[in-house]
């Protein structure tokens, strides 16, 4: 049984990840700070924090590897079909040289990318604070399609 300052600190371990939105970086430094000061003293604590870290990373490498995705896709979509002669010499640059109609599978390649990572922080939002409410009923939750980096 968890004790009520156990669950308050374990729900706010997962509150803390929302501090992305006002810190840089703040969903990893302020749960692996609340969480590395209190796991010795509860397993409840612990396993909690180890949730937490585990989502926010696996996020992240989600996040990057569809932003290494959108970005050449869309740097290729710009810079393949131009044509450097007539955008040199009429220096109308940018729409003009560009061929949607070849490159529709690749735009829509970064396209979807792009909405994909839009998509994960919108769930990340709700996610965190089901973790949150679970958490401060004394629930252990586990986060979906989670990496465990920390076992």
């Amino acid at each position: 049984m968890e004790t009520k300052n156990e669950k308050t600190i374990a729900a706010l371990t997962h509150l803390s990840a929302l501090s992305q939105y006002f810190i840089p970086f703040g969903n990893f430094i302020f749960p692996i700070i609340i969480w590395s000061s209190k796991k010795d003293k509860s397993e409840f604590i612990d396993t909690n924090g180890k949730h937490v870290i585990n989502f926010q990373l696996s996020l992240l490498l989600y996040s990057i590897v569809l932003i290494l995705i959108a970005v050449p896709t869309f740097i290729t979509v710009v810079f393949s079909n131009m044509n450097w002669n007539e955008l040199i010499n009429d220096h109308d640059f940018f729409w003009e040289g560009i061929n949607m109609a070849d490159n529709i599978g690749l735009m829509t390649l970064g396209i979807v990318s792009v909405l994909l990572v839009i998509l994960l922080k919108i769930v990340e939002f709700f996610l965190i604070i089901i973790g949150t409410i679970n958490a401060s009923n004394g629930k252990e939750y586990k986060y979906p399609v989670t990496i465990n980096f920390i076992k």
